[in-house]
């Protein structure tokens, strides 16, 4: 079968592999490939500045955005053929810490998890794939064409959840949130805070191509002026912060309204000193009681919310969020970088170019 692989941190040995074909297991699904998608952790990878492969391995199958179809599922399984499905990313360590054995492996504590396509497991950038069905999750079946976008939504449904969390510590009926970058996780961050009765702005640099029609689409407001301007004109209940940018990083922890939360979910790069006044951001969380979380990753429990988010959502307006699509066979294409990139696709054996 054919495979997309690296050999990882080696920058330009991305390539398209003969790999022996995927085998079903004893409680293992074999699933046929229909797409993966191309997030910032992919280009990485391909970059060579992250990834590891499997023990004993030189290549690494890349691809953790996945979609699939259950070919062939275990006799009393509850998945079926013809199932769409996605599979989960991480795995938990083999001697787990209490998060992981709590089913909680996306809060592992001592750093040992593996990730397919990332970290010591092979990806879903193949023709086939096998999972096990503890790791996979049904989609509604009028998802195909949009259900690769299921792994980021699954991020951001975790993101929600740990908003709503701290916000429990007391009183908390928010009504307006603001998302600062209207990619993939920013838009996908504003539905979700739609879905959820907030008024939603999101603040992004462009001021035209998909963007700002999709924002506004959603009944969402979209801004491209100063942070500061937007957080005086809004008083956001929660921020949701989805660059990584440091300035607004920190930018986004003043913005909110007294007793505001901010979640970060971009990793910011690093060796880039930014000036801050540190006491007087710290002076204003203390005496206006905000809070500030970090969220990565994803376990079942938010794969099944963002599986619920995506069947709710209407499916033209996800649609678009899928700016491009690339067949496997030019899938150099897939990994360059396009202003008006949204959400960059590479469809596989099972999947339509």
């Amino acid at each position: 079968m054919r495979a997309l692989t690296v050999v990882p941190q080696q920058p330009g040995s991305l390539q398209v592999t003969e790999m022996p074909d995927a085998m079903a297991g004893d409680g293992d699904l074999l699933v046929e490939g229909l797409a993966v998608g191309v997030c910032g952790t992919d280009h990485e990878i391909v970059d060579g500045d992250y990834g590891w492969a499997p023990p004993g391995e030189d290549r690494l199958v890349v691809g953790h955005e996945s979609l699939g179809r259950v070919r062939t599922a275990p006799r009393g399984s509850r998945f079926a053929e013809g199932d769409l499905v996605v599979g989960v990313v991480r795995r938990p360590d083999p001697e787990p810490c209490g998060a992981c054995a709590a089913g909680q492996f996306d809060m592992c504590r001592n750093g040992r998890y593996t990730e397919r396509g990332i970290k010591a497991i092979h990806g879903y950038a193949s023709d086939l794939w096998r999972v096990e069905e503890d790791y996979a999750v049904v989609l509604d079946p009028g998802l195909a064409d949009v259900g690769v976008l299921m792994e980021p939504a699954s991020v951001v449904a975790k993101a929600w959840e740990q908003v709503e969390h701290v916000g429990r510590r007391a009183w908390f009926e928010p009504r307006t949130a603001l998302v600062t970058g209207a990619g993939p996780i920013g838009l996908r961050a504003a539905l979700l805070g739609v879905q959820r009765g907030l008024d939603v702005h999101v603040l992004d640099r462009v001021t035209d191509g998909p963007k700002p029609r999709l924002v506004r689409d959603l009944g969402a407001t979209y801004h491209h002026g100063d942070l500061d301007d937007v957080a005086r004109e809004t008083s956001p209940d929660v921020v949701i912060e989805a660059t990584g940018v440091p300035a607004l990083v920190f930018g986004a922890v003043a913005a909110t309204a007294a007793y505001g939360i901010v979640c970060l979910t971009g990793v910011s790069p690093t060796g880039r000193p930014l000036r801050i006044d540190g006491g007087g951001l710290n002076r204003e969380m203390v005496l206006e009681n905000d809070a500030i979380v970090g969220s990565v990753n994803a376990n079942l429990h938010h794969y099944r919310l963002a599986a619920d988010a995506l069947a709710r959502a209407d499916v033209g307006w996800l649609s678009r969020l899928v700016t491009r699509r690339v067949p496997l066979d030019r899938f150099a294409e897939a990994f360059e970088r396009r202003a008006d990139d949204v959400k960059v696709v590479l469809t596989l054996g099972g999947g339509a170019s």
